[in-house]
């Protein structure tokens, strides 16, 4: 079977009407980020589930993690981020490379608003960063072909300003391992919104219900039957959450078969106050970023210092900032859940969850010098006559020649990551987390590289989905289109899964 394209034309979002009394659906998404509209995506279009409700708190889709300025912008394939293992580079590729199946199923126009190629590098400073990523190169070049190990000569020719100062060759040994042009950035907050009006298109016509509620926040969540009982209210100060006369909307209640709740660190508190995760901590690192004019012609990564559990420092072209590239991210821990939002101060005290096992992790943090420094150096990143002089020493080991004068802090811009805290074997996790709180309901907590694998994520949920309701589940048709398998000489067949 031949992959199906989908139409481009987005249609504009508007925010379902809040309803009032009860209401039943089989499955209900709590959170409107990437990873919350690519399961209702995936659900539209691979399986028949008849009922299907998103809700997400603020007025508009993509409004924390998910949003053009709170995150990297990348999709994170393995092969030049020097922190994951082969074995973790191979199975997120996988996923990766699914958002490039999904833009390429896109009308030009959309597919341009998402995703954009550039070329991409992992720069090698120095005898030592050399030594490693030649020997990266060795392993990891036989699983990601379009890898090419560069010299002094070939990082300036792909990157001027990286491998030239003063218009002659550094005098530093350099090495990078880089990809030539690939699909290697990504706007989130784009990709949200296609999500939503794919899925939109995908069920129109059919006597299926999906409904996207914006401005809702999510009470209570009670086991009931053989599902759950959801208590719904406008969230203070959302438009969306209004009804016609202007007036906040009456709380409601929803029953549903099965939930997903995709909501970031709030995940987890939710979680928590129904008695489940409680073997987690939350550590919130928060990123923040710099602009300076246009140096580099795509992402250039650099080597991760492998003490310590932050990402280096990197340069980007930003996809909503024309002529300028992004250099970052600092980490600063910060007891926020939400960055510009002190009222999650409140909610990250309820995740921390402080006790003996959270602080022998902080002490193990604290004990390493190298982390140490980093904490201490970041905290002084946020003083504003001293950081622009104190990145711009980071900085320019990607970009030698950068001068103060190109540096400015980008306001606004850096999200927070909510970095787990395994409680029980007391270390920090640096993935995401799956917390499957009872059969019908589970909570999703996605750090980087969460976005990227979004639609992995979904088809992980899609399997429990069609397994707990006994939906049909077109596995073909989504391996097909998401996974780039090879469709078989016969129509791809649709399974009935036993529920």
């Amino acid at each position: 079977m031949s992959a199906t394209p989908i139409s481009a034309q987005a249609p504009a979002e508007q925010p379902a009407p809040a309803a009032q009394g009860e209401a039943d659906v089989d499955v209900l998404i709590v959170g409107g980020g990437v990873c919350g509209t690519a399961l209702l995506f995936e659900l539209a279009r691979y399986t028949d589930v008849e009922r299907i409700l998103l809700v997400e708190r603020y007025d508009q889709l993509a409004r924390v993690n998910s949003k053009a300025t709170n995150n990297s912008q990348t999709i994170h394939c393995g092969d030049i981020e020097t922190n994951y293992t082969l074995e973790k580079a191979v199975k997120v590729k996988r996923t990766a490379e699914m958002i490039v199946h999904y833009a390429e199923l896109l009308d030009p126009a959309t597919r341009e608003r998402c995703v954009f190629r550039t070329p991409k590098m992992v720069l090698g400073v120095g005898e030592k960063e050399c030594a490693f990523l030649r020997e990266r190169f060795s392993h990891f070049s036989p699983h990601f072909p379009a890898m090419e190990l560069l010299d002094k000569e070939q990082i300036a020719e792909w990157e001027p300003q990286v491998g030239l100062v003063d218009g002659a060759l550094r005098p530093e040994e350099l090495v990078a391992i880089g990809i030539r042009r690939t699909y290697t950035a990504v706007d989130y907050e784009e990709l949200s919104a296609s999500f939503v009006a794919q899925a939109k298109q995908d069920v129109a016509g059919s006597a299926r219900q999906l409904t996207v509620q914006l401005g809702t926040s999510v009470g209570t969540i009670t086991a009931e039957g053989d599902g759950y009982r959801v208590e719904l209210a406008p969230t203070p100060g959302c438009s969306a959450g209004l009804s016609a006369d202007g007036t906040a909307a009456a709380p409601r209640s929803v029953w549903a078969r099965h939930v997903v709740v995709n909501a970031g660190a709030h995940s987890l508190l939710m979680a928590q106050r129904m008695g489940y995760g409680l073997e987690y901590s939350c550590l919130p690192v928060a990123g923040s970023f710099y602009f300076t004019p246009d140096l580099l012609q795509g992402k250039v990564y650099t080597v991760q210092n492998d003490k310590l559990p932050f990402a280096a420092i990197h340069g980007d072209p930003d996809v909503r900032a024309p002529g300028k590239t992004r250099f970052g991210p600092t980490a600063l821990l910060l007891p926020l859940l939400e960055r510009y939002k002190p009222a999650s101060f409140w909610e990250f005290l309820q995740v921390l969850r402080l006790d003996w096992a959270v602080l022998a992790v902080f002490w193990q943090l604290f004990r390493i010098a190298d982390i140490r420094n980093y904490i201490f150096k970041n905290l002084l990143f946020e003083v504003p006559w001293l950081r622009r002089r104190l990145f711009l020493a980071d900085a320019r080991k990607i970009v030698p020649g950068m001068q103060l004068s190109d540096l400015t802090f980008a306001e606004g811009y850096g999200g927070v990551r909510p970095q787990l805290i395994d409680k029980v074997n007391r270390k920090l996790m640096l993935g995401e987390a799956s917390i499957p709180a009872r059969l019908g309901l589970v909570f999703n907590v996605t750090p980087s590289p969460g976005g990227t694998c979004c639609l992995g994520n979904a088809a992980r949920d899609v399997e429990a989905i069609a397994e707990r309701l006994g939906c049909r589940f077109d596995r073909h048709r989504l391996a097909q289109e998401l996974y780039g398998e090879r469709a078989s000489d016969a129509a791809a067949e649709q399974v009935v899964v036993a529920g």
